[in-house]
């Protein structure tokens, strides 16, 4: 086995392009080999084998700057501390086994043995898109850590750029490159698949013109990175990291997946329905707890979650009261419970911190009254300053770097003492964590337990572990053998759930319940130039349940476990009535989301000290809770275009860690839409537009939307829902209606466009 210290990039192709003496800048027909099926087309460098043009035919746009193509569309990682290849593979030949299909190999110029790359790229027959494939032969002794495939350089400026990508729920990234030049820094996103990457989607486009679709059809959950570098040159680079086994005994690497790369118009929402065509005949959605009826019959229910923290007084009763005031089904979401400090004395959670007695009597009582709980429990982290790190000898199946050096990590800011991950795919852990949650569920009565960082993959270089070092999809396949072990100790009659962080497309199967946080960005990531947006609603909503935001009134609680000097006095005391429309705009955007509603914190005293809000969030549950044909069971579509004012608000940054040393709150002020609106189809074939208004005035909406966009008759009725009534509010023909009504201050409806029966 190889066994490097730490890892740098050897830049082969550099190697490369130094070892021709005849390249070509400026090429000419014959020095490019082509292909392409009537709607895109790619040109390789005859000489070199570098993709020089990728071009829309149908609108004769070209995606690359050829003259800023220095490298090959692969690069290969060595590790450090081992000696780089010797021989490079300069001979690029091409082959054309049929008009759809290139293959592209580079082998030793002098014909001997060695580092061979071959590439495959076929374009689809009806679509837009291409796929590409890798092979490197030869790596034997060559120390071979990752191998970047496709590498997409000199992508030019699309004008007025939005880049999305599935960073969990979503994000949108405008103009990208204008910080880049105007610091004059290049800088470079990059994210993990599985992982923080939920799915393996990114577009980068000009909605009025053209976009470049990436993606990638791995079905077994491999991890890889995806990166974008934008140069100050104002020109991009896409690389897909593949990531091989770290394993001298193997010879030769093959992804068991392709890398995508297309030509759309449109902008995310048609990336998303692009994606979604392929994603949802997958494994992962054909096994959805949630589309199977596999999870609780609570669950699809709920109307509010309640996320509380600490002993059950200061979390139950409060849960209670909220559904008493909103007559709807309201749960809890319950971290703090737990013997240990949070964030560093993980996993030794058990005894409850107040005892177990006390916490089955009011775990069963508020059950007894319609109130559920399920408990925070860290889904592989474990404490290195813990007393069962030693004596349970834990260290030895952790998770390891390239190095042999554990993933330490230190998210308390009070006590500073590290936690690890343990490896998903060691029987220990598995054996432990499940152990864990057969107590929790079956002993101290709880409904559930949320898997905290569940949607995310280490790479785990322990050849102790008998799983594939470094690459591989053992992190995916070991969470799925721990929630297969989880659910074996628990009868159905439980009515049980496991909720994990995140959202990925690979946990669709295992998880009955994501937490999505990205409604509430603001408090955690401050204002930049990302926002969040329903990318992962767009294609799994009607797959996977989602609820959770930060969405709160008070100032965050603090551990009565942690250092007491640095307890702050306002601990859960009303924030400034300055940041009341912040949290306005966070259920709003949950409620058109389509996701479960979530308050961090409440207390029975603000449904007096912030009266509009709770009466708000309210609200918001009663009319989701009469449209849950289309915001739970939905398919997102695009929403017609409507007029909608801005408006700008206080935004506080501020959360358990953020902004807790000297109880200070950062605040900014941002322009956002006065109302918030989401498009959904029903199975039963009807359109609910969600609206939401954060405004203290009357909004007129005036819009008119074309019903054969979405597949509906030419004749129906218009409907408008909110949380005490159902009004018809007109009718439709002829495929069209024009919709004109007043939105009252601070409104909640869904309009219901029902076909004629």
């Amino acid at each position: 086995m190889k066994t490097p210290t730490k890892t740098f990039i050897f830049f082969i192709s550099i190697c490369i392009l130094l070892a021709f003496t005849s390249g070509c800048t400026n090429t000419l027909h014959g020095d490019v080999v082509s292909i392409d099926n009537g709607k895109i087309k790619l040109g390789f460098e005859r000489s070199t084998g570098k993709l020089i043009s990728f071009s829309d035919i149908a609108t004769s746009y070209e995606y690359i700057d050829s003259a800023a193509v220095e490298g090959l569309p692969w690069l290969l990682d060595v590790a450090a501390g081992t000696p780089a290849p010797e021989k490079l593979p300069t001979k690029v030949s091409f082959q054309k086994p049929d008009p759809l299909t290139l293959n592209i190999e580079w082998q030793q110029a002098d014909g001997t043995n060695g580092l061979k790359v071959i590439a495959s790229v076929s374009l689809d027959k009806e679509k837009a898109l291409s796929y590409w494939n890798i092979k490197v032969e030869g790596m034997g002794e060559q120390n071979i850590q990752n191998v970047k495939f496709p590498v997409i350089a000199g992508i030019k400026d699309l004008g007025n750029e939005e880049l999305a990508a599935a960073t969990w729920l979503g994000s949108l990234i405008k103009n990208p490159r204008a910080e880049v030049v105007k610091q004059k820094t290049p800088a470079t996103y990059t994210w993990n698949h599985p992982g923080h990457l939920s799915m393996q989607l990114m577009a980068l486009y000009n909605k009025e013109s053209s976009g470049i679709y990436f993606s990638c059809n791995d079905t077994l959950a491999y991890t890889k990175n995806f990166s974008l570098t934008f140069d100050t040159n104002n020109k991009l680079e896409y690389s897909i990291t593949n990531i091989p086994p770290f394993d001298n005994r193997i010879d030769s690497y093959q992804p068991a997946y392709q890398a995508i790369l297309g030509s759309f118009r449109g902008d995310w929402i048609t990336a998303a329905k692009m994606y979604r065509e392929w994603g949802i005949q997958q494994k992962w959605c054909r096994e959805s707890r949630f589309k199977n009826n596999l999870t609780a019959e609570w669950l699809p229910q709920t109307g509010i979650w309640v996320w509380n923290r600490g002993k059950s007084p200061n979390v139950l009763p409060e849960a209670i009261d909220l559904q008493e005031r909103a007559g709807v089904p309201v749960n809890v979401f319950w971290h703090w419970w737990h013997n240990c400090s949070y964030d560093d004395y993980f996993p030794e959670y058990l005894p409850p911190r107040e005892g177990g007695k006390s916490f089955i009597e009011a775990v069963t009582a508020a059950r007894q009254k319609g109130v559920r709980s399920i408990v925070y429990m860290n889904s592989f982290q474990w404490g290195t300053s813990t007393d069962s790190w030693k004596s349970e000898n834990a260290e030895p199946y952790c998770a390891k770097t390239i190095d042999g050096k554990t993933y330490e990590h230190a998210y308390n800011i009070f006590t500073n003492k590290s936690i690890t991950p343990m490896c998903m795919a060691t029987e220990f852990w598995q054996n432990k964590y499940a152990s864990l949650c057969d107590s929790v569920i079956n002993f101290y009565q709880a409904s559930g337990v949320y898997m905290d960082q569940a949607c995310m993959n280490f790479q785990c270089y322990d050849k102790s572990h008998g799983h594939d070092l470094g690459g591989g999809n053992y992190w995916i396949n070991g969470f799925q053998k721990l929630t297969s072990l989880i659910r074996s100790k628990i009868t159905d009659k439980k009515q049980s759930i496991l909720a994990g962080e995140g959202s990925g497309e690979d946990w669709i199967s295992n998880l009955d319940l994501f937490l999505t946080l990205e409604t509430s960005r603001e408090r955690y990531a401050g204002i930049n130039n990302i926002e969040s947006i329903p990318l992962y609603q767009a294609v799994y909503h009607d797959y996977a349940i989602t609820y959770g935001s930060y969405s709160s009134l008070v100032y965050p609680p603090y551990d009565e476990l942690w250092p007491a000097q640095y307890s702050p006095a306002n601990k859960e005391k009303a924030l400034p009535e300055d940041f009341n429309s912040q949290f306005l705009m966070e259920q709003s955007r949950a409620f058109v989301w389509g996701m479960q509603p979530t308050i961090a914190n409440y207390h029975a005293f603000l449904a007096k000290d912030r009266k509009e809000e709770i009466d708000f969030l309210i609200k918001l549950a009663k009319t989701r809770y009469k449209a849950l044909g289309y915001l739970l069971y939905g398919e997102y579509c695009r929403t017609p275009e409507i007029n909608i004012p801005n408006q700008e608000i206080d935004i506080s940054k501020l959360s358990i860690y953020v902004g807790r040393t000297g109880n200070n709150v950062s605040k900014f002020k941002k322009t956002v839409p006065s109302l918030y609106t989401g498009t959904w189809k029903s199975p039963d074939g009807a359109i609910g537009i969600a609206l939401a208004s954060i405004s203290d005035k009357q909004l007129p909406v005036d819009f008119t939307i074309n019903l054969s966009d979405y597949d509906l008759p030419s004749e129906g009725e218009v409907y408008v829902t909110t949380d005490s009534t159902r009004l018809l509010l007109q009718t439709y023909a002829h495929s069209k209606a024009d919709i004109h009504f007043d939105m009252p201050a601070r409104g909640v409806c869904v309009l219901e466009f029902v076909p004629k029966q």
